[in-house]
């Protein structure tokens, strides 16, 4: 998207708000299709700080996670945890991954998240 879509914006930002990651979206972005909840940005960032701290080879990054972020300024991205990309009739990873998707990438959306089912 040129101009990121208001609407989306105004959910980013009150996620944010709230701190509160119970908000379920699927979107499509670069052409993936990312589905899973939002988390509030500074949540995300400790999570994936505390991934990175129980990794060996990958401790030395954790840092950059923990820095803070803007402040007031509108989200400019989703932050995702327990998300999957939706490929074919699965989503990758199973268990969920943590997604930054840029809202100006976002060419389509909606509320919910989409899982499957063996059935």
């Amino acid at each position: 998207m040129s101009k990121p879509d208001e609407l989306l914006v105004n959910v980013a930002a009150l996620v944010e708000s709230g701190q509160s990651n119970q908000m379920s979206l699927t979107v499509v972005a670069g052409g993936a299709v990312i589905t899973g909840r939002l988390a509030p940005e500074a949540v995300w960032r400790q999570r994936v700080s505390e991934v990175l701290e129980d990794s060996d080879r990958l401790v030395e990054f954790s840092g950059a996670f923990t820095a803070t972020t803007g402040g007031e300024a509108p989200p400019t991205h989703l932050h995702f945890h327990v998300a999957r990309i939706l490929q074919g009739t699965m989503g990758i990873p199973e268990t969920g991954g943590m997604y930054r998707v840029s809202i100006e990438d976002v060419t389509a959306w909606t509320v919910g998240d989409f899982s499957y089912s063996d059935h």
